[in-house]
This record gives C-alpha cells, structure tokens and sequence, in this order.
C-alpha cells in the first residue's frame, strides 16, 4: 500500500504534468517567437526520452473551432477553442473526415482552411546561445528546454536528415550539431527561413550531458493532448457543426469538456469568464496548415455574392452550399 507521502508525491507530479501541457506561462518552453527581427538563437536538440520514438520529436495536430461569442453573455467577445486532430494518434479525425470534401469545390476552400489542421512539432534540448536574453527567474532549474516549431522551420530541421553527407544524428551527444534559429520577417509576419544547422560538430560540455543525467529526457508524448474517447469525439463534432453554424459557445454542454484558453467558470459574468491573454506562441510563428488544394471546378449556378453585400450575406451563402453539399 502506498504511503501518504508517495500519494502527495504523485498527486503533486500529476498537477506538474497537466500544467506542463499548457504552453502559456510555461518556462520549461522556450518562447523563441519573442526574438526580435533579425534575433538568433542557438539550440540543440535532444533525443525523445522515448525510445520506441524513431525520430527526436513528435507531431502535434490540432483543429481550432471560432465562436462569435460565449452562450448567456452579452458582451463576449469572439472566442476559440481548441481540439485535438485524432489523425495524430493514427485514427480517423470526425472533422477532418467532412472538410476533406470542402476542397472538391474552390468556393468551400477558404472555408476548409479555417477548420484544417494546425500542425507544430514538439522537440527538446538545450539553449546554446540565447538571443532573447532571459532573466535568470524566468530560467526553469532543469535547462533541458522543450521547443514548439512549426512546419516553416520543420522543413529546415528534416533538411539535414535526409542530407546524404550526414553521417551521425544532429542530437549525437559527440557528433551532434547545433541550430541556429534566425527570425526575420517576410510580408509583415515572423520568417524563419534563414535558420540552419551549424557546419561543425560540437560535442555536449560537461554541464550539458550532467544535466541529461540529472534531470533525464523528457517523454514527448506526455505533452500531447490526451487522446479523445467516443464522448468526447461527439462532443468535438457538435461543436464543429455549432461553430459552422455561427452559433455561440456553450459552456453548459461542452464545458466539462473543452473549453476556451482561459475560461475556468461554467456560466456568466463576462468580465469573469472572457478568456485571458495566453503568454504562448502566436499562432501564425508555430502553427501552419497542410490542407489540400482546390480542384478547378464548374462555377456554380448561383452567382456568389459581391463584397457590397456584406460578410454575413457571404458567410450565409458558404453555409447553405456546405449543407447542401452534405445531403448530396
């Protein structure tokens, strides 16, 4: 039987480990969005503390649902909630199973790309060289860091994998090589283009492999998000359609299960329950979409509606050709 101070223990780990997969107010994720143009910072990745994993990272895919606003309060603001993609754990994701269609019709496709998929990749290692200057009270005790890049700067990081002249893994302890990330900005958003990997190898110091030791690596997998069951599966389809629809978030029906970042109460005063600004990354600096192109088809019969009618009149129109589409 386990001792009251092995339960504290636990219970105490359990609530480190849900707040861990929280990415605001985090300090074991090192926020490199906040690199100032033309910014760099050096890192190195470590390897998943998660053997079966073949590769330094995992892959994390979320869907995120607009409401214009929050059931039973009048002065909420728009909001956005969150869910995972099952098609990260190998399943097939309910939503993504109906917008896959949107894309066989260019009208539908700004549509599809609004409830697409959001991938970033989740990684690990150490901050070589800070470019951001962090405060030592803003350091965490274990300086094995995780990192949540999107694909913008996954591509530059697989570039070398599949390099030929490659000849041991950049997270070798020995023969490893280090990252710089580079932000610069392109067309008014955060650009990482230019970031690549150190010519030389450089081996860990002696600080860096005693705190591999001391602190071990971190399990990837325990900071994705756990994986829906059958309720919650139906509880995400509900609140894709209500979101389609235009309809107002409800706490009531899918509080308990989703809720907007931010949002702890489960009913209404608005100056209570408006979701918090996150202290996590900006979404277009990690997150982007793989969504399928358009194919060129037909023009529909009924003529689209003009800017002069009105985003709502535009918005209604898409909807009406969604639902008429599902009961084809």
């Amino acid at each position: 039987m386990a001792t009251l101070a092995e339960i504290r223990a636990k219970l105490k780990a359990s609530e480190q480990k849900g707040s861990d997969n929280k990415t605001g107010g985090d300090k074991s994720i090192y926020p490199f969005w906040n690199l100032k143009e033309g910014g760099e910072s050096t890192l190195r990745f470590l390897p998943d503390g998660n053997s079966d994993n073949t590769f330094f990272w995992v892959e994390r895919a979320m869907i995120k649902l607009p409401f214009a606003g929050v059931k039973g309060e009048s002065e909420s603001k728009p909001v956005t909630v969150q869910v995972p993609c099952v098609e990260m754990y190998g399943d097939t994701c309910p939503i993504l199973a109906e917008v896959r269609g949107w894309f066989k019709d260019p009208a539908l496709e700004d549509m599809g790309r609004k409830y697409w998929k959001k991938r970033s990749y989740i990684f690990q290692g150490f901050v070589v060289e800070d470019g951001l200057g962090e405060k030592a009270e803003d350091q965490p005790e274990n300086p094995i860091r995780r990192f949540i890049i999107g694909p913008q700067i996954f591509q530059s990081i697989r570039a070398a994998l599949v390099d030929p002249e490659l000849e041991d893994l950049p997270t070798d302890y020995v023969h490893g090589l280090d990252y710089r990330m580079k932000k610069t900005s392109k067309g008014g958003y955060a650009d990482y283009s230019t970031s690549s990997w150190a010519r030389r190898e450089r081996p860990l110091s002696d600080v860096e492999q005693a705190a591999v030791k001391q602190h071990g690596l971190y399990n990837l997998s325990d900071f994705l998000p756990k994986k829906p069951g059958e309720v919650e599966l139906k509880v995400m389809k509900e609140m894709f359609e209500a979101s389609v629809d235009g309809e107002p978030y409800d706490m009531e029906r899918w509080g308990q299960y989703f809720k907007p970042a931010g949002m702890s109460q489960n009913t209404g005063d608005p100056n209570k329950s408006t979701p918090k600004a996150s202290a996590s990354a900006p979404v277009d600096d990690i997150e982007e979409d793989d969504a399928p192109v358009a194919k060129a088809a037909p023009a529909p019969k009924a003529s689209a509606p003009t800017a002069t009618e009105g985003g709502d009149s535009r918005a209604q129109d898409i909807l009406a050709m969604i639902r008429n589409r599902q009961k084809a």
